[in-house]
């Protein structure tokens, strides 16, 4: 986490009401040299503020496009650290990219360090037999610092969204940057997040750990844990893995469980019923027993196509639920949050007004505070693992800017 400095009182005593005025006053006056980005789990006074809403890569994807047209310097990203980094990556090196809380980071990106990704990729390779017909390809969730990207880029690697996270491991299956050649093994190393990786792995046909705790044969998936040694792996265990999975995970995806799905169809058995729909960063054994899963886009685009009348439980990020489910009203489909703790992103709550204005008022003196900037050898690396999921995919489909009242 990096350290954010303490905002002046005058700050700390403005009513929500009086920072919205004035953050309003401030964007007007900087005009299109602002662009300001709120990713969809944002609380709903930051993202009133938005030009741009969506989810963290379509977000930088859309400014990439959107900021030289208006002629942006600077862009204030509403989200989380590697969002800011992604963001730095795909604009132009005269556009200044600003997170508004330095200490906004994410728990998931932080759990995949570049000096442990680069010990695995040693330890991997040294367990293999010398004379191994294989290689070893990492993909890397989008929600994963640039260090990490990087790393995924100069070996080969490419990154993944939670919507194509399938397509691109096909790609990997099928050899990545250069075609599989015949009886080559192919081994996946997936970062950060464990369960996409393990979701994904199992749509695709892997007997993963979780199964095989079931019964259902032999695991081809393993934990690679980096805080042990060779990930708390033996060799054998090592070689035998088909998808190698880093031990990460989101603070706000694990706490949807089995049992509130059960909960949640008992009560609804006597009321027509209830669609469970669940983001593939929650834990297998929810996905499982989920009628649904998709991307934050795909949860968007689903309660949009819903028939009136259904009832819709959604396991993902409160203050997103809540937006949807005031949408949805309008049109007699009823959502909620698949559980009652706070499954709201801690850290993505630090960025709120207070924090916003005061950015602002520094860019209106003529001042950057808490830049984001990414170090060229880095960016370059980092890109290259973009490109290569973009290239392969296309432009990831997306639910257009949405917008929410």
């Amino acid at each position: 986490m990096l350290w954010q400095t303490s905002l002046d009182e005058k700050y700390l005593h403005l009513a929500e009401e009086e920072l919205s005025h004035a953050i309003t006053a401030q964007r007007k006056r900087l005009g299109d040299d602002l662009l300001i980005l709120c990713h969809h789990y944002q609380q709903d006074d930051v993202i009133a503020h938005a030009d741009l809403s969506g989810d963290s890569l379509k977000l930088s994807q859309l400014a990439s496009e959107e900021a030289p047209r208006r002629g942006t310097k600077y862009i204030i990203f509403c989200g989380v650290h590697f969002m800011a980094e992604s963001a730095e990556i795909l604009t132009d090196d005269d556009v200044q990219v600003i997170l508004p809380d330095l200490s906004a980071g994410c728990s998931m990106a932080d759990m995949a360090d570049e000096d442990d990704a680069l010990m695995a990729w040693e330890q991997i390779h040294e367990a293999m037999e010398e004379d191994w017909p294989g290689r070893v390809i990492p993909i890397t969730y989008v929600n994963s610092s640039a260090a990490i990207k990087a790393f995924v880029g100069e070996n080969g690697g490419a990154c993944c969204t939670s919507s194509n996270a399938q397509q691109i491991f096909r790609w990997a299956q099928a050899g990545g940057t250069q075609p599989r050649a015949e009886g080559e093994d192919i081994k996946i190393l997936f970062l950060p997040d464990q369960h996409l990786g393990r979701n994904t792995a199992s749509k695709l046909g892997y007997i993963t750990e979780v199964d095989q705790a079931q019964g259902k044969g032999e695991s081809e998936t393993a934990i690679w844990n980096p805080k042990l040694d060779s990930g708390g792996l033996s060799p054998e265990t090592i070689r035998k893995a088909k998808v190698l999975l880093w031990a990460g995970h989101c603070s706000v995806h694990k706490l949807f469980r089995p049992e509130h799905i059960d909960q949640l169809r008992e009560q609804y058995q006597d009321n027509g019923g209830i669609t469970v729909m669940v983001h593939p960063e929650c834990d297998k054994t929810v996905v499982d027993k989920a009628d649904l899963d998709g991307s934050t886009s795909e949860i968007i685009q689903s309660i949009r196509d819903a028939e009136p009348g259904t009832h819709w439980a959604i396991g993902t990020e409160v203050h997103l639920v809540n937006r949807i489910a005031k949408e949805a009203a309008r049109r007699d489909v009823h959502v909620q949050i698949l559980s009652d703790c706070q499954c709201l992103c801690t850290t993505m709550y630090r960025i709120d007004q207070r924090h916003l204005l005061w950015v602002l008022d520094n860019l209106a003196a003529g001042k950057v505070v808490n830049r984001i900037t990414v170090p060229s050898e880095i960016q370059n690396l980092a890109r290259l693992a973009l490109d290569r999921m973009l290239m392969h995919v296309g432009q990831p489909v997306s639910t257009p800017v949405l917008a929410f009242d």
